[in-house]
């Protein structure tokens, strides 16, 4: 038992999608949003609470329940566009007719400003609180020439930020990631897709996306 040899069945593959937006204009539209709902930004968090040596980032927080409010409509309108590119992802491993229950919480527009990062490498799905995530989503919403890349430690992935790509990734710790420190201000939307759990009351008030 002690010489078993390893065989490599197959390519790597990585579970890392990405689709560009049409318009990009919608992204202007969210970070005016952000911008005009100052009083409800926050210090960023993560996983350990607030540190700003793992997450250096001013959120706003996105609850699905306030969405029909007319102020949402860039918002609305932007979960029209990360429901097409789920079906996408669904679609290319075959799984259309899998995970039609899942639910996004709350999410975060977020901003960092030069030098800020989330420069620790995390998965989504990081403990009991977060075990029914299935899948992460990001989209950025202005081009980062220098810095601010997301890396992902097991594939050699190092994704620029680049306004209007969307990207959709298992929320496993097969997807270990960070956020390199940026040299420019970065905007960026992020959330999860989970299955519906204790959590999911009128305070988080799920949207289901299929």
């Amino acid at each position: 038992m002690k010489n078993i040899e390893f065989i490599n069945l197959k390519e790597n593959v990585s579970f890392i999608e990405g689709w560009l937006m049409d318009d990009v204009s919608l992204c202007d539209e969210i970070i005016k949003f952000y911008e005009l709902n100052r009083d409800n930004h926050r210090e960023g968090l993560s996983f350990d609470g607030i540190d700003k040596e793992i997450k250096d980032s001013t959120d706003l927080a996105i609850f699905p329940k306030e969405i029909n409010k007319e102020k949402y409509l860039p918002i609305n309108d932007y979960l029209k566009h990360l429901d097409v590119c789920y079906k996408k992802y669904l679609n290319k491993y075959g799984l259309d007719s899998h995970f039609k229950e899942l639910h996004i919480g709350p999410f975060n527009i977020q901003k960092y400003l030069k030098g800020g990062h989330f420069n620790s490498m995390h998965s989504e799905r990081m403990g009991i609180a977060s075990s029914s995530r299935l899948f992460a989503w990001m989209t950025y919403l202005n081009d980062v020439n220098h810095g601010g890349e997301t890396e992902f430690l097991y594939y050699n992935e190092k994704i620029k930020p680049k306004k209007g790509l969307t990207l959709i990734w298992p929320s496993e710790w097969t997807h270990m990631h960070k956020g390199s420190i940026t040299d420019e201000v970065k905007y960026i939307i992020t959330g999860w897709m989970h299955f519906p759990d204790k959590n999911d009351n009128d305070q988080r008030a799920p949207i289901q996306i299929i």
